[in-house]
């Protein structure tokens, strides 16, 4: 018996177990609210062409359904909506016709709100040296910064806590240890010239290729840097800042050192200076490292930046720091403070991004430079609620009144 198309329609739909639709994502809300109300009807899109195949016929009730098209189930437990890092939490409160929104902003990178707060950052007051004038003798006395040692103390604890770069691969301790003095001082002033505008890991692997690639019978020595192709030298301490401009310079410093020097290295300032492209930090530093004597302060970038950040002194180059700290800071703390600050610069007083949360100084409030971070405001939003106003309308009887004009 043939039947019709609505029975054969209706047919499907009663042996189907689950209602399928073609909606477009937009109105999945429509259509759910259109199930739960019993109108199983609006799930299926009528054809609009007249043509035998409908929207449920070419479909196969037993495959897989898109998130968009099967309808949740009505006894299904309710899923929790996970909450993230960049949610927000609104609290909303209603009273006299203003609405109250309070938006709490998302959680700042790397705090966890469960933890303890850290350590509240204050900002330091500068305390510089002073000049003092003795009336009776008229000499110029310099008096050190009153916190000075209660910083110097501070930042030594810090630097016990955390390794540096410098402290494994610093230029004083990258010669080798069996060769003989006079080529561990040529090695420790190699390593000076090469650590110029370059890290020191970059240097510490410049070092270690001229210590294991130089040919015999010399290796890394006088002879050795005397008797290699500049090339080849140019070659080996590639990775290291302006290195075109180092080979030139250590070459003609191998010759100086061979025809001035006795094949050694100066031991004065004044010699050291002499060299190519060793100025006065360099010089400092080797007289220091190489000869074991302390004639002055290294004053590198970190020594200047740092103390100029204290408030130690005002100044704009690194020997007008030099000669303002020798002025006042103990001899003995003449080596020492090269490698503290240095350290201290390449793990928490960083030249960019400063670590002033994980500084002592700056929780202290002896660091003028620290960095307060803002507070994390709660923002309000006040919106008003306007009251639905009802329309009334007034029917007004029209009377036209038509004067009949006299004839």
């Amino acid at each position: 018996m043939k039947t019709s198309r609505l029975a054969r329609e209706t047919a499907k739909i009663g042996k189907s177990s689950e209602v399928v639709t073609n909606q477009k994502p937009g109105s999945f809300a429509a259509s759910i609210n259109a199930f739960v109300a019993g109108d199983a009807g609006s799930f299926i899109k009528q054809d609009d062409d007249g043509d035998d195949s409908s929207s449920l016929s070419s479909l196969d009730s037993t495959g897989p359904f898109d998130i968009e098209d099967a309808p949740p189930s009505i006894n299904a437990a309710p899923q929790k909506r996970k909450r993230g890092i960049s949610t927000t939490a609104t609290t909303v409160t209603e009273a006299s016709g203003i609405k109250l929104e309070t938006r709490i902003p998302p959680r700042i990178a790397g705090i966890n709100p469960e933890e303890k707060s850290p350590a509240k950052i204050k900002k330091g007051r500068k305390q510089s040296a002073r000049k003092v004038v003795d009336h009776d003798s008229g000499k110029v006395n310099i008096h050190p910064p009153a916190n000075w040692e209660e910083i110097y103390g501070l930042v030594q604890e810090m630097r016990k806590r955390i390794l540096a770069p410098v402290d494994t691969m610093g230029c004083e301790s990258l010669a080798e240890d069996h060769r003989s003095p006079r080529d561990k001082r040529f090695q420790t002033l190699i390593a000076l010239m090469l650590s110029s505008q370059t890290k020191d890991t970059t240097t510490a692997i410049a070092m270690k290729r001229l210590q294991t690639e130089l040919p015999a019978p010399h290796h890394f020595s006088l002879e050795g840097i005397l008797a290699v192709p500049a090339d080849t030298l140019n070659n080996l301490i590639y990775a290291v800042g302006f290195h075109n401009n180092k080979t030139r310079y250590i070459k003609a410093t191998v010759l100086l050192l061979q025809s001035n020097f006795n094949s050694d290295i100066p031991d004065t300032i004044e010699g050291l200076i002499s060299l190519p492209g060793v100025g006065p930090k360099m010089a400092y530093l080797c007289m220091s490292a190489a000869w074991g004597r302390d004639e002055g302060i290294g004053v590198d970038v970190h020594v200047h930046r740092i103390t100029n950040l204290w408030g130690w002194q005002k100044t704009n180059q690194p020997e007008e720091t030099r000669a303002a700290l020798e002025a006042w800071l103990p001899r003995d703390k003449w080596h020492d403070i090269n490698h503290l600050l240095v350290g201290f610069g390449q793990t928490i007083c960083l030249p960019v991004g400063r670590k002033c949360g994980e500084c002592t100084l700056s929780t202290k409030g002896l660091c003028p430079g620290a960095v307060v971070q803002k507070k994390a405001t709660v923002r309000r939003k006040r919106v008003k609620v306007e009251e639905k106003k009802e329309e009334v309308t007034e029917e007004v009887e029209e009377v036209v009144v038509v004067k009949e004009e006299d004839g």
